[in-house]
């Protein structure tokens, strides 16, 4: 797993754990509700601004959106 994929799959846990929508992260950080999809997805890469940004905005460390995701 790439860091984009294991950004990917932080992003859409934690932004799930404090119960955001896609467009409410969005709106907080300064984006588009598109490109916070597109992360989501693993579409697109985030530069390190946009990653300090939404990392700002979930109250995490940035570090914590590109560590490898634990299994189950």
């Amino acid at each position: 797993m790439d860091l984009k994929e294991a950004m990917a799959v932080n992003l859409r846990r934690i932004r799930h754990e404090q119960k955001l929508t896609q467009e409410e992260l969005a709106a907080q950080a300064g984006l588009s509700m598109r490109y916070v999809g597109a992360i989501e997805r693993a579409r697109v890469s985030a530069s390190v601004t946009v990653l300090g940004r939404i990392a700002s905005c979930l109250g995490v460390d940035p570090c914590e959106l590109l560590r490898h995701p634990h299994a189950d």
